[in-house]
């Protein structure tokens, strides 16, 4: 079998982040850091994450301004032909959290996933999916849509790369669905909030299950709207509240201005809801954010990566994916 060696590159995203060469420009905080207002940009964000894990951990308390986090970008690239980590095609990015204890100088690791970038993903839904949905003949989605990128994303959590660095399954924290309707349930947690339960599984969820992720869905005190939590485990248990409370602090900021729509509403969510990008009753934040030139430029990125990974190692990596997929049915056969 084809084995595939994965590296590891960080860069931390602070006010003097410039976006590399390499990372996707579509990449959400990578959009915030260009432009002339990049500085404003970034120093408004952190405040607000900063503002907000306090706020979740500490509530009105005299220790609001304790914690501060500081957010790395995690690069993920795969080389496939076997001729070193330097040809390595870029695959992910993800962001890592690290909460600084302002009062003790306490450095502590937190969550890595938050925001989800990924190339191939990019590929699927930008350049895959369109071209199916145009053929006439063409019902539901096209075969094996997901697979690949499934498997890559297994297949890297596996890996020594990601051992040697990170101690615990990530959790990708995304906006909810606005085509699906959402029921508030009775189950609370101190941080992440009211649960609520969705009407049925989204594409999103179905693509990101495919890399082993479950989803549940929590609108944390004082928010307006739920966020989707994908995770591995028990999210409920594997992780501190101070580390879920920075990843929905991060998450939730961005979301706020990704989606002012939703997350930025003036009434929050109730006993039932469905989200809505057309809802007229919302306010902005300061921070200026291209949503057009993010969707623009995903079907760029998406033609990237089928020049540069999908069509020259296109035979190798179906075969890739097909014995991985056995195997690891064969190791749920053999564990279960």
């Amino acid at each position: 079998m084809t084995q595939l060696a994965f590296s590891i590159d960080s860069t931390r995203f602070d006010e003097d982040y410039r976006p590399l060469g390499t990372t996707r420009i579509t990449t959400n905080f990578a959009n915030l850091a260009r432009g002339e207002n990049r500085l404003q940009n970034l120093r408004s964000t952190f405040t607000m994450i900063d503002d907000r894990i306090n706020e979740l951990v500490h509530g009105g308390s005299d220790d609001g301004d304790r914690y501060s986090v500081e957010l790395d970008i995690v690069s993920v690239s795969v080389d496939v032909d076997g001729k070193g980590l330097r040809d390595a095609v870029p695959l992910i990015e993800v962001l890592q959290t690290t909460i600084v204890d302002r009062r003790s100088g306490e450095r502590i690791e937190g969550i890595v996933g938050n925001n989800f970038s990924s190339y191939v993903r990019d590929y699927d839904f930008s350049i895959v999916l369109p071209a199916h949905s145009a053929d006439p003949s063409a019902d539901g989605l096209p075969p094996g849509f997901g697979e690949l990128h499934g498997n890559l994303f297994k297949s890297f959590l596996h890996s020594e790369a990601y051992s040697q660095r990170f101690t615990k399954a990530p959790v990708i924290c995304l906006s909810v669905s606005s085509s699906k309707t959402y029921s508030r349930t009775d189950n609370q947690h101190p941080i992440l909030g009211v649960e609520y339960r969705q009407s049925a599984y989204s594409l999103t969820d179905a693509y990101f299950e495919k890399m082993g992720l479950r989803v549940r869905f929590f609108m944390p005190p004082n928010s307006v709207a739920p966020l989707a939590f994908y995770h591995l485990g028990d999210l409920l248990h594997d992780y501190t509240d101070l580390e879920l409370a920075a990843t929905t602090s991060t998450m939730e900021t961005f979301q706020k201005i990704y989606r002012p729509e939703i997350y930025n509403a003036h009434s929050a969510a109730g006993e039932t809801y469905q989200p809505s990008l057309t809802n007229p009753s919302f306010s902005t934040t300061s921070i200026v954010y291209d949503r057009e030139e993010r969707s623009r430029l995903a079907i760029e990125q998406g033609r990237f990566a089928e020049e540069h990974f999908m069509k020259p190692y296109k035979t190798t990596l179906e075969d890739w994916s097909a014995e991985f997929a056995v195997q690891s049915a064969d190791l749920k056969g053999a564990r279960s």
